[in-house]
């Protein structure tokens, strides 16, 4: 796994600069069948580095931009008269990896739309259930600026995803190794460039592998522990599910392999948890009036909760 990640790294750098971190968390999505939520102002590559990523795994990529007047059948398919008779036309998310940009400027009842691709992996249309590729992945992305004319994402639909991710400006160096990129005018001439280093088979078999990962009763029991905190704390009105325990223990087996053991640690755990469990945390009126982040709810858990050993 982390050969893997290495070889998908050094491709996605030939046009995206200083988001390898952003590529192993998509790599870990990927692994255990999860989503990603990347929140980031415009310009900072969620769309390019999402490109590229496709371009590096070798799966299909499809791009959907949400907008208000979209409808869910523009994102699952209809049915469409073919020489007389009825015939599915599937809709974008009949890929392997879908980005939703912009997710949050579609009203509801086109975000419900993916609800059922997300957990199901599989879309209803006519009444018949229409299974999606394997792998299936949504990468969404939302802007964390500009609410105006947005329909925030409900409770429900952000605790499918895996992880959320803050994508932040870049450093000095990275974004002068940016510029240094070859550009086609202000389009990066180097995505071509990036080439299929795995295959979907490959990707199946590393889920197999991060399935297959060690977990002791102590590290099951810190990840718990970790969850049931963050519905204990005084700043917090809603904390993890359950399903956000289960997705904290998947991504640490995957950070586990990423850095080349078969067996989970707690700084495995520590080190995923805040982008697992930072979009699941709801915080009280009085904690978001004193600046009270969910990052700092997550770390007010993390530190305490003893650490097994």
């Amino acid at each position: 796994m982390n050969e893997l990640r290495d070889r998908v790294v050094r491709e996605v750098r030939k046009v995206v600069v200083g988001q390898d971190g952003v590529v192993e968390v998509m790599l870990a999505s990927v692994t255990v069948g999860g989503h990603l939520l990347l929140e980031g102002v415009p310009g900072v590559a969620k769309t390019l580095v999402a490109n590229a990523f496709a371009r590096a795994i070798g799966i299909e990529f499809r791009r959907v931009q949400f907008t208000p007047d979209m409808l869910p059948s523009d994102l699952t398919g209809t049915m469409t008269l073919r020489s007389g008779d009825l015939a599915f036309r599937p809709g974008p998310v009949f890929t392997n990896l879908l980005l939703a940009d912009e997710i949050n400027r579609t009203p509801p009842k086109t975000q419900a739309a993916l609800l059922e691709a997300m957990q199901e992996r599989q879309v209803s249309v006519d009444g018949i259930a229409r299974p999606l590729p394997d792998p299936f992945v949504v990468v969404a992305t939302q802007n964390p600026i500009e609410y105006e004319g947005t329909y925030p994402l409900p409770e429900a639909q952000l605790d499918r995803f895996l992880a959320k991710i803050d994508v932040g400006y870049p450093s000095a160096d990275d974004e002068t190794a940016i510029l240094r990129l070859a550009h086609n005018g202000v389009a990066p001439a180097t995505l071509t460039d990036v080439q299929a280093v795995t295959s979907p088979a490959e990707l199946i078999d590393a889920r197999a592998v991060v399935d297959a990962t060690t977990v002791s009763d102590a590290v099951v029991g810190y990840v718990v522990a970790l969850v049931r905190r963050t519905r204990e704390l005084p700043s917090v009105s809603l904390g993890a599910s359950p399903r956000g325990a289960v997705h904290l223990l998947a991504a640490s087996k995957a950070a586990a392999r990423l850095a080349g053991r078969d067996f989970v640690t707690p700084d495995d755990v520590v080190a995923v948890a805040p982008a697992v469990l930072r979009h699941r945390l709801q915080l009280r009126p009085e904690a978001e009036l004193e600046r009270y982040t969910a990052d700092d709810a997550v770390g007010t858990a993390i530190s305490t909760v003893p650490v097994p050993r």
